[in-house]
C-alpha cells in the first residue's frame, strides 16, 4: 500500500511523516530550531510507527501497550492540525501575492505564525519525548504481531451443540436445505452436488450445518463433519474426513495428503455420502478437499459455509446463498433469547431491544458471538477494516449510497492510488470485497453492481463498539452531551431530534473535529470547528437554511461538502476560498444558480447537482480536475451551446445530461438545424473527451438523434451509455466499442442489421432495449456467436407489431431477461409463445414478463390463470412451460401493467425518409422566399373558407386510419 494512508491502526502517522518530508525541503523553514525540531519529530516517529502497524495485528493488549498506542497515534493527529494549518496559510499568502518569501520571512520574525508553529512544535516535541520514554521503559516492542492466545476452547463450538429447541430462525432455511438433500439429479454426474452457506461470521452457519447433517446424515451410506478454520492444515482435515466416512484410523496415521486423498477416492467412489465442509476462509483448502470428492451418479451431497461469496461461488454448484435469505442472525437471536431468559419485565426487555450491542459485549453468555466478530474483522486487510470500521458513521438500518461512501473514503485519505487506477475505481474494489465477505449487505444491485449497502444491527453494533474503542468514529445524541473518552473527537456523527441550539461544538475536545455527520434536525454550523474540518455531510438535514451557510469561508480544509436541504437556495460565493474540495453534492436542495468562483475549487473532481441548477457562461471549461458531473441540465437552445466547453475537460469520466427544452425548440427547417447541432455537440463530447459513463436524459422528441454522425475514437473507453431518446437506427461504429458493457437505448424501428451491430459489442454484459414506432420490426437473435458476453437482456416493445425470435444456441450466457410488450399486437405469438424460442436460452434463470392488457389496477392478477382472456393466458402459460424446460430452474414472474403511449415516429418514417423530408422543407423555404403578404392572406382565406361538412369528412377519414393500424 502506498505511504500516505489514513487508517484506523495508524491514524495520520503515514500521511504525516510524508507530509514532515516535505516540510524539510521548503525554504521558509528554515528557521532557527524549528527545522531541527521537525526533523527530529520526523525521526523519533519513523521509528516507532512500525510498531503501531505491528500491534493492529494484536486482537488483545495489556492496558499499558493499548495506552501508548493510543497517545502515539493522538499525537500524530495532533501534529497534522498543526502542521495543516502552518501550510494553509504559506499556501494563502503564495496564491495572493509575488515576492512572497521576503514578506512572509518579515511575518514570521516579528511575530504569531513563527511564534505559534514553534511553540506547537516544541509542546508536540515533548510529548513525543515522553511517549518515546515510556516505549522503552515498558519494552513495547517485544509485543508479538500476532493475534490473541490460541483459544482453549474453539468459539464455534458451542453452535454445534445447541439444543434444537432453543433455536430461533432457522426453520426457512433448513427446509430448503433439507428439499435440496432429497432432490434428485436428472443428469449423471463424475462429481456431488455441492451448497455453500454463506454469510458473515456469527450468523449461523455452523448451527445451520450442523442441525441439517443431524437430521439428513442417516440417509446416506456414510457422512463427515470437518471444520477448517483460519490456518488450514491439509493433512488434519483429509485425516478428519477418513475417521468420519469410515477409514480405520490406523491405515492413515503415517499417510502424506497425496496418499489420504488416494484413499479417500476409492472409499467414496461407490457410496451416497454426505460431507460438511465448516468455515472455508479461502479457496485454497477447498481445492485440496474437492479431490477425494467423487460421485459416479451415487447422487452425493457436499454442504460447505464460508464468509466469502467469492469462496462460495467458486464452490458451489447449487449457487444458493442461504442464510442471506433469512436476513437474521440466528447465534445472535439464541444469545439474546438466553440474555433474557430470567428476566421476564418488559422494561428489561425494552431495555435490550435499545441496547443490543451493548448487552452482548458485556454479557458472557455473548462471548463466543463476539470472538466470532473478531475473527471476520482481524482477517480482513488494514485498510478494509479501516473503509468497515467508517461505516459505524450511519444509523440503523440506513441505506447507504455507495457514491457518497467511496467518495467519503477518499476525503477522510482512505484511498490513494496505485498500479495505475484511480482512486474510485481502488475504492470501489473494496467496497466490493466488504460484500464478498459478508461484512456488508448488498442493495440495489443494478448491471451486476451494488449501488448502496446497509450493515446488518448486529456487526453494526460490533463495529461501533470497535471504533469508539479506537476513537476513530464518536457517535452522539444531541441530547445528551456526555462524553466519557478523554481523547480528541476525531469524526462524529451526530443524531439531532431536539431544538437547533445544540451546544456540543462548545467543547474543547470538539475543536479538532475532521468530519461531521448529523442526522436529523439542523445544529448551529457557525459554532462548527473549522481549523480541522475535512468532511462535511448534512444531507439528511431537511430543515437548514441559507444562514446555516454563512461561515462557509471558515472550513479551508474541506474535502467534502454535502447538502440536499430544499430551504438551501443559495451557495455562497466564499464557497471558492476552499481550495481542497474534492466532493460537491448539493443534488436536493432549491439551488438554481451555481456561484461563478466555483472555478476557483482547482481540486474539484466530483459536482452533483440537479438539473435545475444554472452555471454562469464560460465556467464550465475552467473545471479542468472536474472527473464526474450530474446532473448537468440545458433548459434551452442557447445553453446547449455551452456543452461545447466539455471537450477541455479531459479528466472527466462520468457525465450525466437532462435536456428540458423540448418546447423551445424549433419546427420545421430551423429546428431540425438546431436538431443537428445538438448532435454534432454529443458527438464532440464522444470523441474528444475520456467518458466512462455517459447518459442523456429526456432528450428533445421532435426530432430523432441522428447517431451516424458521431466519429468515436478507436480507443474510446466508454463503458455505460445510455440514451433515453429515440434513434433511427443503430450507428455502425458502436459495434467497435470493445469496452461498452450497458447499453441502454431507444431505437424507433428494430432492424436486422441493427441486431448484428449489437451482437457485434463483444464485453456488451447488460442491454435494454425500448422500440415503439412502425408495425414491420423483427428482432431476431441468431445463435451464430453474437452477444456472446450478455448476461441481462430487457426489451419494451410499445404498442406497435415488432415480433421477437431467439433462435437456438442464441445469447449462451443470458442469465435474466425482462420482455414487456402488448400481447395482442406482438406479430410473432398468434396465441402462443413457443415462436419466442425462450426455450433455447440455455443460461437462463429468470424472467420477468409486463403485458399490457385489461387487468393493469389489479396487482394479484396471473395472466397464467386467466381462463376469459384467451390470449393472455395461452402466452403466459407458454412462457412459463419454455422456461420449465430449461436447466437451471428458472424463475418467471408476470405483471399486467398498461403501456405508455407509442410516440408516433411513423410521421418521420425511416431516416431516409426524414432526410428527404429535410429536402423537401428546405426547397420549399426557398420557393416561399418571395412570397408576399397579401399571398399568404389569401391561402389563409382559403383555408378558412373550407366548410365544416369538409372538416367532418376528414376527422371521419382519420379516425378510420387510425382505427386500421391499431387493429
Amino acid at each position: 500500500m502506498a505511504a500516505a494512508l489514513v487508517s484506523v491502526s495508524t491514524g495520520v502517522m503515514k500521511p504525516l511523516l510524508s507530509k514532515l518530508a516535505k516540510l524539510l525541503e521548503e525554504e521558509f523553514i528554515k528557521l532557527k530550531g524549528v527545522r531541527k525540531d521537525i526533523k527530529f519529530l520526523k525521526d523519533e516517529l519513523s521509528v516507532m510507527a512500525p510498531t503501531l502497524e505491528m500491534l493492529a495485528d494484536a486482537e488483545q493488549l495489556d492496558p499499558q501497550t493499548r495506552e501508548w498506542r493510543d497517545k502515539l497515534r493522538e499525537l500524530a493527529y495532533d501534529l497534522e492540525d498543526c502542521i495543516d494549518d502552518f501550510m494553509v496559510r504559506v499556501e494563502h499568502e503564495r496564491d495572493g501575492h509575488s515576492g512572497f518569501f521576503k514578506r512572509f520571512f518579515n511575518k514570521l520574525k516579528k511575530l504569531k505564525p513563527r511564534h505559534e508553529i514553534a511553540n506547537q512544535i516544541e509542546q508536540l516535541k515533548a510529548c513525543v519525548i515522553e511517549t518515546s520514554e515510556r516505549h522503552k521503559r515498558y519494552q513495547l516492542m517485544q509485543i508479538s504481531s500476532t493475534s490473541r492466545s490460541t483459544c482453549e476452547v474453539d468459539p464455534r463450538l458451542p453452535a454445534l451443540y445447541v439444543e434444537i429447541d432453543k433455536l430461533v430462525g432457522i426453520d426457512g432455511p433448513m427446509k430448503h436445505i433439507m428439499e435440496w438433500l432429497t432432490m434428485k439429479t436428472e443428469a449423471s454426474a463424475a462429481e456431488p452436488q455441492v451448497l455453500s452457506i454463506v454469510g458473515c461470521g456469527g450468523l449461523g452457519k455452523t448451527t445451520l450445518a450442523n442441525q441439517v447433517y443431524q437430521n439428513a446424515k442417516s440417509q446416506f451410506s456414510c457422512s463427515a463433519f470437518v471444520s477448517v478454520s483460519r490456518t488450514p492444515d491439509a493433512k488434519k482435515i483429509l485425516r478428519d474426513i477418513a475417521k468420519e466416512v469410515g477409514i480405520t484410523a490406523d491405515n492413515i496415521l503415517d499417510d502424506d495428503v497425496r496418499q489420504l486423498i488416494d484413499k479417500l477416492r476409492r472409499h467414496l467412489l461407490d457410496k451416497r455420502y454426505l460431507i460438511v465442509v465448516d468455515d472455508i476462509w479461502d479457496k485454497k483448502p477447498w481445492e485440496t478437499i474437492k479431490n477425494v470428492l467423487v460421485n459416479k451418479d451415487c447422487d452425493s451431497r457436499v454442504i460447505t459455509t464460508t464468509r466469502s461469496t467469492v469462496v462460495a461461488s467458486s464452490v458451489s454448484s447449487h449457487g444458493d446463498e442461504i442464510l442471506r435469505r433469512c436476513g437474521g442472525l440466528p447465534l445472535a437471536i439464541i444469545t439474546i433469547s438466553s440474555i433474557l431468559t430470567d428476566q421476564h419485565g418488559k422494561g428489561e426487555w425494552d431495555r435490550v431491544l435499545n441496547d443490543i450491542g451493548t448487552t452482548l459485549a458485556k454479557n458472557l453468555g455473548s462471548e463466543n458471538m463476539t470472538t466470532i466478530l473478531s475473527m471476520s474483522y482481524f482477517d480482513i486487510p488494514h485498510n478494509l477494516r479501516t473503509c468497515l470500521l467508517y461505516l459505524s458513521v450511519f444509523p440503523e438500518d440506513y441505506v447507504i449510497k455507495k457514491q457518497r461512501l467511496i467518495n467519503r473514503w477518499i476525503a477522510e485519505g482512505f484511498i490513494h492510488e496505485e498500479d495505475g487506477r484511480t482512486k474510485y475505481e481502488i475504492a470501489e474494489g473494496y467496497f466490493n470485497d466488504l460484500i464478498n465477505r459478508s461484512m456488508i449487505q448488498p442493495i440495489d444491485v443494478k448491471y451486476g453492481q451494488a449501488k448502496a449497502c446497509r450493515v446488518h444491527d448486529i456487526i453494526l453494533d460490533y463495529i461501533k463498539c470497535k471504533a469508539a474503542e479506537e476513537n476513530f468514529v464518536t457517535s452522539l445524541d444531541a441530547a445528551d452531551h456526555a462524553y466519557p473518552s478523554e481523547y480528541k473527537v476525531r469524526r462524529l456523527c451526530v443524531s439531532n431530534h431536539i431544538e437547533e441550539n445544540v451546544t456540543i461544538w462548545t467543547k474543547q475536545i470538539m475543536f479538532h473535529v475532521r468530519s461531521v455527520t448529523i442526522f436529523g434536525d439542523p445544529v448551529k454550523t457557525s459554532l462548527l470547528p473549522s481549523s480541522a474540518l475535512r468532511v462535511l455531510d448534512l444531507g439528511d438535514c431537511w430543515a437548514m437554511d441559507d444562514h446555516h451557510l454563512s461561515s462557509i469561508e471558515k472550513w479551508f480544509h474541506l474535502k467534502y461538502l454535502r447538502l440536499s436541504s430544499v430551504s438551501i437556495t443559495k451557495l455562497p460565493e466564499e464557497v471558492g476560498g476552499l481550495y481542497y474540495l474534492q466532493t460537491l453534492d448539493i443534488q436536493g436542495t432549491g439551488i438554481e444558480e451555481v456561484p461563478s468562483s466555483i472555478t476557483k475549487l482547482r481540486q474539484l473532481v466530483c459536482l452533483y447537482v440537479d438539473c435545475d441548477a444554472r452555471f454562469p457562461a464560460g465556467t464550465i471549461g475552467l473545471m479542468l480536475s472536474l472527473e464526474e458531473l450530474r446532473d448537468y441540465g440545458v433548459k434551452s437552445y442557447e445553453q446547449m451551446k455551452s456543452l461545447q466547453e466539455f471537450s477541455k475537460l479531459t479528466k472527466l469520466r462520468t457525465l450525466k445530461i437532462t435536456w428540458d427544452f423540448d418546447d423551445n425548440l424549433s419546427d420545421g427547417l430551423e429546428g431540425r438545424s438546431q436538431a443537428k447541432d445538438i448532435d454534432s455537440y454529443v458527438g464532440n463530447i464522444l470523441s474528444s473527451c475520456n467518458l466512462h459513463c455517459l447518459s442523456i436524459n429526456n432528450f428533445h422528441e421532435k426530432y430523432p438523434m441522428l447517431p451516424d454522425s458521431y466519429h468515436p475514437a478507436a480507443s474510446c473507453s466508454i463503458h455505460k451509455l445510455c440514451w433515453n431518446q429515440f434513434i433511427y437506427k443503430v450507428p455502425n461504429w458502436m459495434g467497435s466499442l470493445g469496452n461498452l458493457s450497458v447499453l441502454k437505448m431507444r431505437i424507433i424501428l428494430v432492424r436486422p442489421e441493427d441486431v448484428e451491430i449489437l451482437g457485434e459489442i463483444p464485453s456488451l454484459l447488460f442491454l435494454k432495449l425500448h422500440t415503439s414506432g412502425g408495425t414491420n420490426g423483427k428482432i431476431v437473435i441468431h445463435g451464430n456467436n453474437t452477444f456472446r458476453s450478455l448476461k441481462y437482456f430487457c426489451l419494451c416493445i410499445t404498442n406497435c407489431g415488432t415480433s421477437l425470435e431467439f433462435e437456438f444456441g442464441s445469447m449462451p450466457k443470458l442469465e435474466h431477461m425482462k420482455l414487456k410488450f402488448c400481447v395482442h399486437k406482438m406479430k410473432c405469438l398468434n396465441g402462443d409463445a413457443s415462436s419466442l424460442g425462450i426455450q433455447h436460452l440455455s443460461a437462463l434463470t429468470k424472467v420477468e414478463v409486463t403485458i399490457s392488457g385489461n387487468h393493469t389496477d389489479d396487482r394479484n392478477y396471473n395472466p397464467a390463470e386467466d381462463n376469459n382472456d384467451d390470449t393472455v393466458t395461452f402466452v403466459s402459460r407458454a412462457i412459463k412451460a419454455a422456461t420449465e424446460t430449461l436447466p437451471n430452474r428458472s424463475t418467471v414472474r408476470f405483471e399486467i401493467q398498461e403501456m405508455e403511449d407509442c410516440i408516433h415516429f411513423e410521421l418521420f418514417g425511416t431516416q431516409e425518409d426524414a432526410t428527404a423530408t429535410h429536402r423537401v422543407e428546405e426547397q420549399a423555404e426557398q420557393a416561399t422566399d418571395g412570397e408576399t403578404e397579401q399571398e399568404e392572406e389569401i391561402n389563409k382565406r382559403e383555408e378558412d373558407e373550407q366548410t365544416d361538412e369538409e372538416k367532418a369528412d376528414e376527422k371521419e377519414v382519420a379516425q378510420h386510419e387510425y382505427t386500421g393500424s391499431s387493429n
